[in-house]
């Protein structure tokens, strides 16, 4: 195991080229699991292939337990890599792949046949050891590869996108192998994905990239609950949040948000008002499970009749579309909730989750219409919530 860190890292492919990496910095301690995250062409993998050493770097520096590795071979790192394509050798059997890299290293055969038995153990795979990867199904490649890398004993993992191509059921199962994998191991891990999901249940921490910066870095539920801007709030999700433009408003010194679903209005107030900021247009921003039916008995939060665009039936809940200030807003409901497309309901709104987002930058609003208080770690977003 080891600590991971990134300092203003940076990666251009020649002289006039807009830098694929700009100023990346991030730190990660012993034993973590990082995710990268981001579309596609943000530079996730570029930067996974800089800290294995498959790319230069152009600026900055890469250190493993505070030893520069910037210069260093990829061999010489002491990083094993799984790559989307798993990259087994067809010829070999499974046993064979695994111990392919320890006899590079030349380790003894007693100790080879140890460490095979050993991470074939703990990947499931003990029946697969003579099968070829022809033999195999994608989801037992994928862990044949995982053997290769563990019986290593490696450093640092890394993992590109080794999940992307599996059936859905089949991701599912493996992602929560990997969980359960790495919380034997406790290897320090960095993990690329465009898969949000995969986000949010694999990895201790987040970096969301677009466009070569990470735009936030945190825990998964700091991503998710405190989006640094309106791209974090929209890739981190799943529905997505809900995003209504509007023009804040001003009552009794308080900030106003006018909703109106062309059957109601609502207001929903949410703070004090600066000078000058009425009429400001922003985007507001809440997440699909923050909007719920409202109880029969009052309890003094906001309510607005509406009328159902769609219904989407999950199974495990109901997602109900409805128009807010034209613009189409995906309620999360109980599974047992069935309105027909029509249907009134009542909606609730808690003004506390609410967040808001400048409608020109995308940047994230404090209660009092200015920038979310925020520390910069290099490029990286990471709010405060202690001021």
């Amino acid at each position: 195991m080891a600590t991971l860190e990134l300092r203003n890292v940076n990666k251009t492919y020649g002289s006039g080229l807009p830098d694929t990496l700009k100023n990346i910095e991030l730190k990660i301690n012993d034993g973590e699991f990082l995710i990268l995250v981001g579309p596609s062409g943000c530079g996730k993998s570029t930067l996974m292939n800089c800290i294995a050493g498959l790319e230069s770097i152009s600026g900055g520096s890469i250190l493993i337990d505070d030893a520069d590795i910037s210069g260093m071979s990829p061999k010489d790192r002491d990083i094993a890599m799984v790559f989307q394509s798993y990259a087994l050798y067809p010829t070999m059997t499974v046993r064979e792949n695994i111990s392919f890299g320890l006899k590079i290293r030349k380790m003894a055969p007693a100790a080879i046949e140890e460490e095979v038995a050993r991470v074939s153990k703990l990947l499931q795979i003990e029946h697969l050891l003579n099968r070829k990867p022809g033999q195999l199904s994608g989801g037992q490649q994928q862990r044949v590869a995982m053997g290769r890398a563990l019986a290593r004993r490696p450093k640092i993992n890394l993992f590109d996108e080794p999940l992307s191509n599996l059936d859905a059921k089949l991701r599912v199962e493996m992602r929560t192998e990997m969980k359960l994998m790495h919380q034997r191991n406790k290897t320090t891990t960095v993990y690329v994905t465009h898969d949000q999901i995969e986000a949010m249940t694999l990895g201790d921490k987040v970096a969301v990239m677009k466009d070569g910066i990470i735009q936030q870095f945190g825990t998964p539920q700091q991503i998710y609950n405190d989006p640094a801007n309106l791209f974090v709030a929209s890739f981190i999700g799943s529905p997505p949040m809900n995003f209504i433009p509007l023009r804040l408003q001003r009552k009794d010194g308080r900030l106003l948000a006018l909703l109106d679903s062309g059957q109601a209005r609502c207001e929903l107030p949410l703070g004090m008002l600066d000078a000058g900021l009425e009429d400001r247009e922003v985007i507001l921003g809440m997440r699909p499970e923050q909007i719920v039916l409202a109880p029969v008995e009052a309890n003094g939060l906001p309510t607005i009749r509406a009328e159902v665009q769609v219904t989407e039936p999950t199974g495990p809940d109901t997602l109900v579309f409805v128009l807010l200030n034209g613009s189409k807003v995906c309620c999360r409901l109980a599974p047992d909730v069935a309105p027909q497309v029509g249907e009134s309901l009542t909606l609730q709104f808690d003004p506390s989750k609410v967040l808001l987002f400048d409608a020109k930058s995308g940047e994230r609003l404090g209660v009092l219409g200015k920038p979310q208080p925020t520390e910069r770690v290099g490029n990286v977003t990471q709010i405060n919530r202690s001021q």
